[in-house]
């Protein structure tokens, strides 16, 4: 785990560690700030989370019950006189 100002320093070694397979966690102001990856690690990522997730359209079919009949009562219309 790298400070920032040791980071910003050594950035060619962040940066070469990352290549070599090995994340590099970066702290600001004594908490966690960034991960360095390498390229093909973050596209593995990306690959990943796109591929787990749904469409919208399957989430909203996905809705436990039907939304056509809840189970809240039905409001009456009331008379109107004009």
């Amino acid at each position: 785990m790298w400070n920032l100002q040791d980071a910003k320093n050594r950035f060619s070694t962040v940066v070469a560690d990352a290549l070599a397979g090995q994340p590099q966690h970066v702290t600001r102001r004594g908490k966690p700030a960034v991960v360095v990856l390498s390229e093909d690690d973050y596209r593995q990522l990306v690959a990943a989370a796109h591929a787990s997730r749904e469409s919208f359209a399957d989430h909203i079919l996905a809705f436990p019950g039907d939304p056509e009949r809840e189970s809240r009562p039905l409001a009456q219309p009331r008379d109107v006189t004009l």
